[in-house]
């Protein structure tokens, strides 16, 4: 968002990201890793895997207890299903199979990993989540004509709408400041 309208819920966002990479925890956690043990593999990559998903539905089920809904004007709206297929096939499998069988290869990845991270992070791609795909939901990027969000700036709607027309106006929950979540097509 622009400058005076920070993206805000950094935290929230953080765990975003980290639930979009829970394909890769279990990937993980399956493969093993020769340098460390599995306990510990186990361990961690159910932590990364639980905690931020937890993180995304009690946002959820906060945004719907608050009433944090805002009514968004839809402009120009871009389907973004095949986002889901350039990042399982960019960032996953790559991550999946990089040899991790020395505490080096390990740092690698974890490096790696930081660095595609941040790139959600800085990108606003916190909205990525398999779990929104396997629940039928698809994601839309908007650019608003007017409303609330008439900034010129991009936003993300995550529905299980099939399409969005011009000028219609959706209710959604805020999960943060450029994503919006519609459990159901009117709200």
């Amino acid at each position: 968002m622009s400058s005076n309208n920070p993206e805000g819920l950094k935290a929230v966002r953080l765990m975003m990201v980290l639930s979009s990479l829970s394909p890769l925890f279990v990937l993980w956690a399956i493969r093993g890793l020769s340098c460390v043990a599995d306990l510990w593999l186990w361990l961690t990559c159910t932590i990364l895997v639980v905690i931020p998903n937890l993180v995304l539905l009690w946002r959820i089920r906060t945004a719907r207890q608050r009433n944090d809904v805002r009514t968004l004007t839809i402009g120009k709206a871009e389907d973004h299903r095949g986002d889901l297929l350039v990042y399982l096939f960019a960032m996953l499998i790559p991550l999946y199979d990089v040899n991790l069988s020395s505490p080096r290869d390990a740092a690698a990845a974890l490096v790696a990993l930081l660095f595609i991270v941040f790139l959600f992070w800085h990108l606003h791609l916190h909205y990525m989540n398999v779990l929104f795909a396997i629940r039928s939901y698809r994601v839309f990027t908007i650019t608003p004509t007017q409303g609330e969000l008439a900034t010129g700036e991009p936003f993300v709607l995550v529905t299980k709408r099939i399409a969005l027309q011009a000028e219609e106006r959706v209710r959604a929950y805020r999960l943060s400041n450029t994503v919006f979540f519609e459990p159901e097509a009117g709200l």
